[in-house]
């Protein structure tokens, strides 16, 4: 989220000139593939879960954005909206920024129900072994799996204005648990992407894996979504915070998959029980005043509950579970999306756009 860019019109809509912001009507948010219609009889096409004409003005004060570079919007599973506003296509993947940490929190809930960790209260010192600095604090020894997905480690930041030093040590692991503590374990929320990273390193010891192989395997193939190799750190760890690669396309499956409780196309992904957690705020951001869970930010809309994923730049992931609504937005990763207000202008897109359009279907 508050991490610096490391990374640098078509749209999707054919629209006549008298309608150019028609959005398309898709049957749901299925793998991006070319399907041969089979040579059966017609069927009358299922209506629109939202009307076209409706989301005529959302798509008007979404192109007015500068920074948006693309969005997708679904309502029970059908997409009802995609279009490219600038920028690559919606099959091409596109830097997510700090949405890499939801991603990296579904894969701990995995390693949790899969055995390889205990749960959210298991210390990390003893799986990290000779990783933990000898003259680490000793607070070090109480902080928890659970603290670092919460950002309630108590460590000191390595985002902001510390993240250049610490991607530029030798050691991410190393200098990330060497910060002063500003907190007890289990205090305040301080963002870090260090706190992810350590995680990363957690999961790599724990299931003798790479994180790249287990977003392939255990997010990539029961979605239909390509992961790109990403980059590491010194010690071959795959960035545990940042600069994951996923198309909006892939977003909008993870987005659709947590929506409905983990579960998509028949198939169990990821535990219901594990995102009811992840969506329960343990913290707030000092800069917002918004809940965050694991990996998950969380604020209200007229007393519904939206969960959000947020990447530098404006990369969003929505999910609004009571009214059936997920958005994926991506955006220009070279300039912030927090101090410039932009972050703001999106969930005001969502708030007062989105969410009254489709729910009035």
């Amino acid at each position: 989220m508050s991490d610096r860019p490391t990374l640098s019109r078509r749209s999707f809509l054919a629209a006549a000139a008298a309608a150019p912001l028609l959005p398309s009507v898709l049957p749901s948010l299925g793998p991006s593939r070319a399907v041969a219609a089979p040579a059966a009889a017609a069927v009358p096409a299922a209506p629109p879960p939202v009307d076209p004409a409706r989301l005529e003005p959302v798509l008007v004060a979404a192109r007015d954005l500068a920074p948006l570079r693309a969005m997708i919007i679904a309502k029970d599973g059908r997409t009802v909206a995609e279009t490219v506003f600038r920028g690559p296509a919606l099959d091409r993947p596109v830097n997510v920024k700090s949405v890499s940490k939801t991603i990296l929190a579904t894969l701990v809930g995995i390693a949790i129900d899969r055995g390889h960790l205990e749960g959210v209260d298991q210390p990390v010192a003893p799986l990290l072994g000779s990783r933990v600095p000898a003259d680490a604090d000793p607070r070090v020894r109480r902080i928890t799996v659970g603290h670092l997905l919460s950002m309630r480690s108590g460590l000191a930041s390595t985002s902001g204005t510390n993240y250049g030093r610490w991607t530029a040590s030798r050691d991410w692991v190393a200098f990330a648990l060497s910060r002063p503590f500003e907190d007890e374990p289990g205090g305040r929320m301080i963002y870090s992407t260090g706190n992810s990273h350590i995680l990363a390193t957690v999961l790599t010891r724990v299931t003798d894996r790479s994180v790249l192989s287990l977003a392939r395997d255990w997010l990539g193939e029961p979605l239909g979504i390509t992961v790109p190799p990403w980059p590491r750190d010194p010690a071959g760890v795959h960035f545990g915070g940042n600069d994951m690669e996923l198309s909006p396309r892939g977003l909008a499956r993870f987005a659709a998959m947590i929506e409905t409780g983990g579960e998509i196309d028949g198939r169990r992904v990821v535990p219901a029980a594990w995102i009811a957690a992840s969506f329960q705020p343990k913290g707030a951001s000092r800069h917002t005043g918004h809940g965050y869970g694991y990996g998950w930010f969380t604020f209200e809309v007229d007393g519904r509950p939206v969960r959000y994923a947020w990447g530098y730049g404006g990369q969003m992931v929505y999910v609004v579970p009571d009214a059936g609504v997920t958005a994926v937005m991506t955006s220009d990763v070279g300039s912030p999306s927090a101090r410039t207000g932009y972050v703001r202008d999106l969930h005001a897109l969502l708030a007062r756009r989105i969410l009254p359009a489709v729910q009035a279907a």
